[in-house]
């Protein structure tokens, strides 16, 4: 049975079940400020020789369930039999020269992580952290079949990376995506990945929080992380986060723990996020960065100098900000420098730094026209300027 078809019997069972509560609102602003850790690339030899067991696996589907269990219990199994499906188990490998005195390289498995079937055209998405560093990766799907996968492209600066697999359309089930900015504090997630090799593995908890944010693999800030206490562990990075209708909300991503096992913080990467850039990826390889062709003046040079905002070093010639009027840092013939425009605010939100700058023009995307508040010589005017899609 279909998780709608769940649903739709369970409608007429006048059942009230608590399914947990989020987050205080203070208690949003209590996080560590220590830096969660990512879960993925779980070293192989961990992996317990009886994780792999797909008869036992094929059995569980279609088991039979239990009487008497709660109706929020049959919800949780029809998303899990359904949405497991989609889940991929990825390994990491990378070549290693086995003797120093030998040309010869062999290939290990430098970790696992976990994955999802964005289409049936076999394309699989997962954390960057997953696949970094790495020469081959293998895909396994849910009926234990194992492909190689070709890395399509990545977006290190909001974690994620795509993968593709020759594999037949009528095995690869895509996941249904819901929409992050929909979501709210208290509502029922679960998870689906392979934490410490054991694959095919569900989490149920709440989406704790909204709002957050994580530091990525390349120093960039992922803004509207999404905050839960579902267990997530090491191998479970890349692995889905759904809500209670199995639709894909987000990516897991990191855990906060001082230990490196799950702690019930952990965190995904929303799925609004994920349906902007892998389109992105799939056609270009790569995330299009939009901008307004200027070069700005690096945050430590402006903190050094006390400039608030962020400030323009040089403007591109026929760019947007070119005919918009901005100009960067002048020098005079004495070699005396001058700043230009600085950038206070993108349609009147401030911006402190170079991160903040570029995180509003992904928001307001490509060909979009942002207005920018900007200072010169004393002077705050406001300007309007369309956003272009940079290069490499």
């Amino acid at each position: 049975m279909t998780v709608s078809g769940v649903l739709k019997s369970l409608a007429a069972v006048a059942i009230g079940v608590a399914i947990g509560v989020g987050l205080p609102e203070a208690a949003q602003d209590l996080l560590p400020a220590a830096e969660p850790t990512p879960v993925g690339r779980l070293p192989v030899a961990s992996t317990p020789p009886s994780a792999a067991l797909p008869t036992a696996l094929a059995a569980a589907d279609d088991s039979p369930i239990p009487e008497g269990l709660s109706s929020s219990e049959h919800v949780d199994i029809a998303v899990f039999r359904e949405a497991s499906r989609s889940v991929v188990n990825i390994t990491n490998l990378v070549a290693v020269r086995r003797d120093l005195f030998s040309l010869d390289i062999t290939e290990m498995p430098r970790g696992s992580g976990s994955g999802f079937v964005w289409d049936r055209k076999g394309h699989v998405v997962t954390n960057f952290h997953v696949v970094e560093g790495g020469r081959r990766w293998l895909a396994t799907l849910a009926d234990q079949s194992t492909f190689d996968a070709e890395l399509v492209g990545v977006a290190p600066d909001k974690d994620l990376a795509v993968l593709k697999i020759e594999a037949p359309a009528d095995v690869l089930q895509p996941l249904v995506r819901g929409r992050s900015r929909d979501l709210v504090v208290g509502q029922r997630v679960l998870a689906i990945g392979n934490p410490f090799g054991l694959d095919q593995t569900l989490t149920v908890g709440v989406l704790s929080a909204l709002g957050r944010e994580l530091r990525s693999p390349s120093g960039r800030t992922i803004r509207d992380v999404i905050q839960t206490d579902a267990a997530i562990n090491p191998g479970n990075s890349g692995g889905p986060l759904l809500d209670s209708q199995g639709r894909l909300i987000g990516v897991n991503s990191a855990i906060f723990s001082p230990s490196g096992a799950s702690a019930g913080i952990g965190f995904a990467v929303p799925v609004d996020t994920v349906s902007r850039l892998v389109p992105e990826i799939l056609e270009f390889g790569r995330p299009i960065r939009p901008g307004v062709g200027v070069n700005l003046l690096p945050d430590s040079l402006a903190r050094r100098n006390d400039i608030e905002g962020v400030a323009i070093q040089s403007v591109q010639r026929g760019g947007p900000a070119d005919r918009a009027g901005l100009a960067g840092i002048r020098t005079t013939r004495s070699g005396r420098r001058y700043l230009g425009d600085v950038i206070m605010a993108v349609n009147g939100t401030a911006v402190g730094d170079f991160d903040e700058l570029a995180s509003a023009f992904e928001q307001a995307g490509v060909g979009s026209i942002v207005e920018l508040t900007v200072v010169r010589d004393g002077e705050v005017r406001t300007v309007g300027v369309e956003l272009m899609a940079l290069g490499e």
